[in-house]
This record gives structure tokens, C-alpha cells and sequence, in this order.
């Protein structure tokens, strides 16, 4: 990454591992983590998995045996059950009646997998933006901006079609001294000149064709115009083919500017101007709706009497716009599983993004809705902390058959706590609209981290991040920053990343892998306090 000089905070810097502490919960008391490297509570943890799988064998709990959900009520911003430090897995419920609405586990069925990993999980995603052949538009130059390329982009003629000066000076035509005419010579745009003869010298203008037989342009200043006699007199030993631009230098006609699955960037639609381009292929933008689900949600004011601000109302929509989507406004549904049934069937848009309702609450309707509508689930949990409810899932068209593939629009789910709603849009969302939208992949890059960071017992975890530059020859690396509960967006507010934390954690001076946020290599960092 680049960015400004991250070296010095301008705050007080706190311990990093402060972050990955657990916090107490008012619930009861949370279990010490051992430090990377350690296997302090694994057996506890294999303990309860083992419990919890037994249980889900004999009574036909709708809860899966391997991960913990998020509890009923938990929401944006947390409750029984939600603490930000709590990293390890919770006993089921008991088990749901068979005929409870929204059951998906009856007490004859074999418990259902365990989630896909999370590099698994977001490979999946990738896959799926990339199943079909993406859409082609021609859009003219002042709309192609941020758009991706469908097809390589040919040069329609050579560049430069002609030669031309690339200095102000002096056209001269072999040895000087050149003899030269009144007049203000050749300007750029006029017409082809007529060939300039040996001894001759005539004024030109940057980017204004060169005669035919010119053997050089002289600058202005490396000439020297005796304007009583008429001749001009080179200052410095002149050099055949000088300041003159070829037909052809920076491309010929036919030859690829640049490939398919390029941004277009302003720089981008210059040359495609200059190429002799108005209009460019390019992939539309994928449209994504947003479905906001929670009664307990508030769109403005303070929060009171058990409600809570939404936070990923606002977030989301500017999100998704800098993964390169075009984005409708966030509706509100609330806890309603008629509502959100409707909004998924009257959608037209290539992806719906949900909040919230993806665990197995007696208000989570995700999972219900979409066994009624006839979904494909293609990731149904991803072993990660914070956001392990995350799904995504296909939607069937209107009127399509249940025997065949659903063919419709996608839909990632989210949980309902910000900072794992974050993980979700980076796990799932992310590498599912670069496919949609044509976007080449992006290259996994790994940096040094400079603390120990816990780990999960079996997930992988994502942990935000700032980058600081190396001091006295020392290598750039990342730091944990604090405030990182799946309820809290306070450390990715401050973050420009997140570290993939493997299941166990790593230790200071480990080098790990790292996801960008989408505007950080452009933000200027200020630290503060949460490192």
C-alpha cells in the first residue's frame, strides 16, 4: 500500500493487544484466551462442540452443531449473549419443536455440515460472480468513469498519426547555419507543410506537424536567430531525429492499449480520446438493493427505550459504491418475514444485501424466507469471527421451475452487528461484485504485524488494522487496533485493513494477510487512540 508517513501517532498509542482482550459481559463472565501458540481452553471448546453436536443428533435442534449463531435479540447493537470480546462458541438452545415455523432440522435429520472455512467461503463467492458471461454496454467517454472494461481497448489509428514537434523551436532541414523567413512558421492543427529543403529553417509549434525531410527540431532556447541576416545557428551540436515525435511512437493501429477488466480511470479515458474513441465497451455496474431487517432500529435521534441507531443503513450504501456497484437506498422492513418475502421477489436488481435475521431467532426470517422462495444456499455460515451467520444465496427468477438451479438475483446476508456485517461485505460481497462487475481479481498481499493477536480456537479472524511505516531501516508493517467487537465500528473506523487472523492467532513479527479497505490507499491516516 501507499499512503502518507503513518511512522508517527499523533495521540497516545495504547497497547495493541488491548485489543484482542476479551471485555466482560454482563451475562456472565467470559473465558481468559490463551495467547497465540498456547492451547489454554481448546479442550473446553471441544468440550462443548462435542456436546453440542450430541445434542443436535437426539433432538433435532435447528441450531448448527458447529458454530455459535448469533442469539435472539442480537442486532446491531449487541445484547444477551453479543459481548464484543467473546470468541468462543455457545451451547445450543434447545431443540425447536418440528412443526416451529422457520425449522430447518427435524429431529430424523443428520445435523447439517459444519461452515465452509474462510478463505473457502470467499472463494465461493468469487466463483459465483464469475458463473456466467458478463453483460456488455457501450457508454460514451463522459459516463464510462469507474466502469470496467468488457473488451481490450485497440488503437484505431497510429499515435501519433503524424510526425510531430515535441518542442517549441525550430524546424531545420541538414547542416546549419539555416537560412530562415519572416513569419510565425508552423502551428499545431494547420494542414500537412510543404518539405522543408537542406539549409532551410523554419519556426514550428509543439504538436504541429513537421515537414516532410526535417532532420531535427531545435529548441528555442539551444538557437540563436540572427534576424539582421536571416540565418539561425544551433547553441548545442544537433542530433538527427531531436524533439520530433514519429508517427507511430507510442502505438500503431490494432495494437492493445489496454485489456479487458481495466477500471476506466480518467488517465484511461484520455487515451481512448486520443485513440480516436467515443464511446468504450464496458460491464455495468452490478445494481444492488439493500434491506435493512430489525424492529429495534431507529433512523435518526438518539438511541431510547431499548432501540438503536442503525448503522449500517448509512454504511453500506457508500460501501458498495466503492466496490463499484450502483446502489438503490437501504428500506427498512423491521422483523417482518411477509415483508422481506415481498422485497425479494419484487427486486430486480443483480444482488440484495440483507442486515441482520441470519441466525435462528424467533425474528431472524432469512433462512425461512428463502426455503419458502426456493433459494440455493451456496454459503450458508463461514468460519469466522466476527460475522460467522453470513450467507449467500441465489434466488430463483418469477416463475421458475424448483427442479432447476436458481438463476436469479444473489443475496448476501449479513449479521446484524456492524463490525461482522463488515466481515460479511469483505468475505462474500466484495469478491462476488468484482466477478459481477468484470474487476480482475485482486492479488493477496501479506504484511508484518507488530503484536501478538489472538486467535480463534477453529476460525479464522478479522482484525482491523492501520499501517505504519518502518522506523531507523525497519520494515512497514501493521498494527492491531483496539475496539474490535463484532458490535463496535470504532477500530474500523480508524483501520485502513484488516488482518486475516488464522484459527490459533499469530505471534509478534508474524507476517499476515491483509484485505484493504476500499478508500484507504487514498485516505490520509491520522492514528488518535486506538492502537
Amino acid at each position: 500500500m501507499t499512503g502518507p508517513d503513518r511512522s508517527r501517532p499523533t495521540g497516545p498509542v495504547h497497547d495493541p493487544t488491548d485489543a484482542i482482550r476479551p471485555v466482560p459481559d454482563a451475562t456472565g463472565p467470559v473465558p481468559d484466551l490463551a495467547p497465540a501458540g498456547r492451547g489454554s481452553g481448546l479442550a473446553h471448546e471441544e468440550a462443548e462442540r462435542a456436546v453440542e453436536q450430541a445434542l443436535a443428533l437426539v433432538g433435532g435442534s435447528s441450531r448448527r452443531p458447529s458454530l455459535r449463531r448469533e442469539a435472539p435479540g442480537e442486532g446491531q447493537g449487541g445484547g444477551p449473549g453479543s459481548d464484543p470480546g467473546d470468541l468462543t462458541e455457545a451451547l445450543p438452545e434447545p431443540p425447536a419443536p418440528a412443526d416451529r415455523p422457520g425449522s430447518r432440522v427435524r429431529s430424523s435429520a443428520p445435523p447439517p455440515p459444519p461452515p465452509l472455512s474462510w478463505d473457502r467461503a470467499r472463494a465461493a463467492a468469487a466463483r459465483a460472480g464469475r458463473a456466467g458471461p458478463p453483460a456488455t454496454i457501450r457508454l460514451p467517454l463522459d459516463r464510462a468513469l469507474g466502469h470496467v472494461l468488457a473488451e481490450a481497448l485497440g488503437a484505431l489509428t497510429d499515435l501519433p498519426s503524424f510526425d510531430t514537434s515535441a518542442m517549441d523551436g525550430w524546424a531545420v532541414a541538414g547542416p546549419g547555419p539555416w537560412a530562415f523567413g519572416a513569419g510565425a512558421g508552423l502551428l499545431a492543427g494547420r494542414g500537412p507543410a510543404t518539405a522543408l529543403p537542406d539549409g532551410a529553417a523554419v519556426r514550428i509549434a509543439t504538436g504541429a506537424r513537421v515537414p516532410p525531410d526535417t532532420t531535427a527540431v531545435i529548441r528555442s532556447e539551444h538557437a540563436h536567430a540572427d534576424e539582421a541576416k536571416g540565418l539561425l545557428h544551433a547553441l548545442r551540436p544537433v542530433v538527427a531525429g531531436q524533439d520530433i515525435r514519429p508517427r507511430g511512437q507510442e502505438c500503431r493501429s490494432g495494437e492493445q492499449l489496454v485489456p479487458a477488466g481495466t477500471v476506466v480511470t480518467p488517465a484511461v479515458l484520455g487515451l481512448a480520446a486520443a485513440a480516436g474513441y467515443d464511446a468504450l465497451p464496458a460491464v455495468p455496474r452490478p445494481r444492488v438493493d439493500i434491506l435493512v431487517l430489525g424492529d429495534e432500529l431507529l433512523a435518526s435521534g438518539l438511541p431510547h427505550d431499548g432501540l438503536i441507531r442503525d448503522a449500517l443503513g448509512p454504511m453500506l450504501g457508500p460501501w458498495l459504491r466503492a466496490l463499484g456497484a450502483e446502489v438503490s437506498g437501504p428500506r427498512r422492513l423491521g422483523d417482518d418475514a411477509e415483508a422481506l418475502r415481498e422485497a425479494l421477489t419484487d427486486s430486480d436488481a443483480d444482488l440484495i444485501v440483507t442486515t441482520g435475521g441470519t441466525a435462528s431467532g424467533p425474528v431472524d426470517h432469512v433462512h425461512p424466507v428463502l426455503d419458502a422462495l426456493g433459494a440455493e444456499l451456496l454459503v450458508d455460515g463461514a468460519a469466522v469471527r466476527p460475522g460467522h451467520p453470513m450467507l449467500l444465496a441465489r434466488l430463483p427468477v418469477p416463475g421458475q421451475s424448483r427442479g432447476t438451479p436458481p438463476d436469479g438475483p444473489y443475496l448476501v446476508g449479513l449479521p446484524g452487528n456492524p463490525l461482522a456485517a463488515v466481515s460479511g461485505l469483505l468475505t462474500l460481497a466484495e469478491p462476488l461484485l468484482a466477478g459481477l462487475a468484470g474487476r480482475p481479481a485482486l492479488d493477496a498481499y501479506r504484511a508484518l504485524v507488530h503484536a501478538e493477536v489472538h486467535g480463534h480456537p477453529h476460525d479464522t479472524r478479522l482484525v482491523p488494522v492501520v499501517h505504519r511505516a518502518g522506523r531507523a531501516g525497519g520494515r512497514d508493517h501493521v498494527a492491531p487496533l483496539r475496539y474490535n467487537g463484532p458490535a463496535m465500528l470504532r477500530g474500523i473506523a480508524a483501520a485502513d485493513g484488516l488482518a486475516v487472523v488464522p484459527p490459533g492467532g499469530v505471534r509478534s513479527g508474524t507476517e499476515v494477510e491483509i484485505l484493504d479497505l476500499p478508500w484507504a490507499p487514498a485516505t490520509p491516516w491520522t492514528e488518535g487512540c486506538f492502537t
